[in-house]
């Protein structure tokens, strides 16, 4: 059975043309990618290392990931994305691969073949975050790092994440979350013990709608960081 919500899928594919605009519907993300791309690099040495980008939309991380020296790859369920990463890393001539694949699909002739897998505000989109989890350890090689982030689920994630950023800031298009598929940081952490990984340490991320200034910290109640290594 696809671990894939075609609702979403739309849901992308129909903004994929404002993925490179820094000041369209993709702001956040654009703000908060050099925080995840640099928190990555501290924890783990990502020059030369073969790394998994997975839901990786227009390709924001992928490149941030490259421009460190990593040799990426790059999957999304959502074609117009993907070929709007394609578009963007040959007109920078990156040699990113990008495939309009699920981590399952790759799962087939990749299993443990990635030093790094990143998956990065895509398990709130997925009708099975716990499988997807599970198919990224098996894509990453031994001692392979891990890296996933998403939203918390309660009341605070819920004013800040849908009615904050979607309704009074207008930060987000309407309808992009749910919050009944928010993840808490304990079932996060269940996922990845239950994929064979260990738990290595979470960072909470604040985005300040006002300012567009984004941390990293070590309060979880909305957005957060998740870095594990495979048993």
């Amino acid at each position: 059975m696809s671990n894939v919500d075609h609702q979403e899928i739309n849901k992308f594919a129909d903004l994929a043309e404002q993925w490179w605009d820094k000041d369209g519907d993709f702001k956040p993300l654009h703000v908060i990618n050099p925080l995840r791309a640099d928190y990555i690099k501290e924890k783990v040495s990502i020059e030369n290392k073969r790394i998994l980008d997975v839901g990786c939309g227009g390709g924001l991380l992928s490149e941030a990931l490259f421009d460190f020296g990593a040799n990426v790859t790059g999957i999304d369920a959502a074609g117009p994305g993907i070929e709007v990463a394609k578009i963007h890393a040959d007109n920078g001539s990156k040699e990113i691969s990008y495939f309009e694949k699920t981590a399952e699909d790759l799962l087939e002739d990749e299993s443990e073949s990635f030093d790094i897998v990143t998956c990065l505000e895509v398990l709130e989109h997925v009708p099975d975050p716990c499988s997807l989890v599970n198919t990224c350890v098996k894509l990453l090689k031994p001692n392979g790092h891990l890296f996933l982030s998403t939203i918390n689920r309660n009341p605070r994630s819920w004013i800040t994440a849908i009615v904050g950023a979607e309704y009074i800031f207008r930060l987000l298009p309407k309808g992009t979350h749910e919050f009944e598929k928010f993840i808490k940081p304990s079932e996060l952490a269940s996922f990845v013990r239950d994929a064979n990984a260990k738990l290595i340490e979470t960072k909470g991320m604040f985005y300040n709608p006002l300012t567009h200034n984004a941390n990293l910290n070590n309060d979880l109640g909305v957005n957060y960081m998740m870095y594990a290594k495979k048993l």
